[in-house]
This record gives structure tokens, C-alpha cells and sequence, in this order.
């Protein structure tokens, strides 16, 4: 295994230079563009600490005992302190996914040259691999259940409007990387993986549904020990089933 993987990954892609070099330069515009919006989002937009501390189980998951450091670098709840790790893990419990493709999908679809996108796609191994990370995040996120995490945050017009932005943005990674890939839908070209997602999503919905409840009780000062141990299960039950933490 190890040795199929060095050969693949050192084996070139069969492009010439030319269409390599035009990759190259379309990657690097379309990371701008994506690392400018996810910035944008995540440090220039007003409330958003609130809204993602308020919406996601952060707060719940820094309880956990399953890691030797805390979830923050100092005692802070700015975004800049939190570690990789619980940022990431927080946004796949809320079941938005959105470290794995915000600012993504804007970048696709202010990109003129969609043409050029489809040969990337088609030709070029480090665009594949690229896409098919953020598809595996995409076919994971469910905008239905995020907007109950959403209903969490207690300012509901700061919640309505970042999370506008941030299922549009979903639509727009969605339908640039169908369109990019010349799929019907997501993981159309990966059948193994998308039946083993599709066979855990519907056990996922009931838990995630119970930790919003239990968040609630919790958040509003019932203080049965009962409330606290069933967050932390279901957390732990839905990473499982996610097959994703952070």
C-alpha cells in the first residue's frame, strides 16, 4: 500500500507544460478568491464569534476529555485561540461542514473560464484531489439540520443573515463542483463511498435533533447530570457515524 501510494502520488500528470502552467495560475486565482472570502466571513464579519459559539456544540466539546490540551490556546473565545481541531469538529457536529468548502465555491463561481475549471478537473490529479475532499465534506452537510443549530443563536436576525450567506455559499460550492465535474450529484463518481454515507445519514438526523434539545435544557440552566452526559454521547455517536472530527 504504501508503495502504490509514493508511485502514484509521484507519477506526474500527463499535461504539458503549457497546460500546466495555466493550472497553475487558475489555482493560484482561485485560492485568493477562496482564502478572501473565508476570511471575510469567518474575521470581518460582525457577530460571527457569537453566531458560531451560539450555533455549533464548541462550548459543549471543550467538556470533552479526549484531548491533552484545551480546545482554546489562551483564555479567550476568539476564533484566532481555537485550535484546528475543535473549530473543524464544532461545524461537522452542526452537521455544516464549513472549514471544508466555504469560500470555495464562490471562488468556482466567479471563475469566468468554467471551461478551463472542466479540463482541471479532468486532467489534473492536485484539482481532483481537491474536489474530492470538499465533495466528501458537501455530501456529509445537511443545510435542513444546520438551520436548527442555527435556531440556537439568540439574536435570530444575526442568525438568519450569516446563515444565508453561508447556504448560499453551500448552493454555490455544491452546483460549481457538479459543474466542474460533469456529475449528477455528489460522489456520483465514487459509488463505494456514497452508499456508505447514504446508509448512516438517516441514523445521524435523530441524534442530531436530540443534541439540539439537550443543548437548549442545558443552555438554559437545567442542571441535571443526565443532560450533560447525553451531549457528550451524542457527540461522540454522531463523529462516529460521521467518520469525521477534526
Amino acid at each position: 500500500m504504501a508503495s502504490a501510494t509514493l508511485l502514484a502520488t509521484l507519477s506526474p500528470d500527463k499535461i504539458d507544460a503549457g497546460d500546466e502552467a495555466r493550472f497553475r495560475a487558475a489555482m493560484s486565482a482561485l485560492s485568493a478568491s477562496a482564502f478572501r472570502h473565508y476570511r471575510g466571513l469567518v474575521y470581518e464579519t460582525d457577530g460571527f464569534r457569537q453566531f458560531f459559539r451560539q450555533m455549533t456544540p464548541i462550548n459543549e466539546i471543550a467538556t470533552l476529555k479526549i484531548g491533552s490540551r484545551p480546545a482554546s490556546r489562551k483564555a479567550s473565545d476568539a476564533i484566532e485561540d481555537l485550535r484546528a481541531i475543535p473549530w473543524v469538529f464544532s461545524w461537522a457536529q452542526a452537521r455544516t461542514m464549513l472549514p471544508g468548502w466555504y469560500g470555495t465555491g464562490q471562488a468556482l463561481d466567479d471563475f469566468a473560464d468554467k471551461g478551463l475549471l472542466k479540463a482541471m478537473a479532468s486532467e489534473w490529479s492536485y484539482f481532483q484531489t481537491i474536489l474530492a475532499n470538499m465533495e466528501m465534506v458537501l455530501a456529509k452537510s445537511d443545510m435542513t439540520i444546520a438551520a436548527h443549530y442555527a435556531g440556537l443563536v439568540e439574536d435570530q436576525a444575526l442568525a438568519d443573515n450569516l446563515f444565508g450567506q453561508i447556504k448560499a455559499n453551500w448552493q454555490k460550492a455544491h452546483d460549481s463542483l457538479l459543474d466542474a465535474t460533469g456529475q449528477g450529484y455528489l460522489l456520483q463518481a465514487n459509488p463505494a463511498l456514497n452508499n456508505s454515507i447514504q446508509l448512516r445519514l438517516p441514523y445521524i438526523e435523530p441524534l442530531n435533533l436530540l443534541q439540539i434539545e439537550l443543548m437548549k435544557r442545558h443552555r438554559a440552566g437545567e442542571d441535571d447530570p443526565r443532560i450533560g452526559e447525553g451531549i457528550q454521547l451524542t457527540i461522540n455517536a454522531i463523529a462516529t457515524a460521521l467518520r469525521n472530527s477534526g
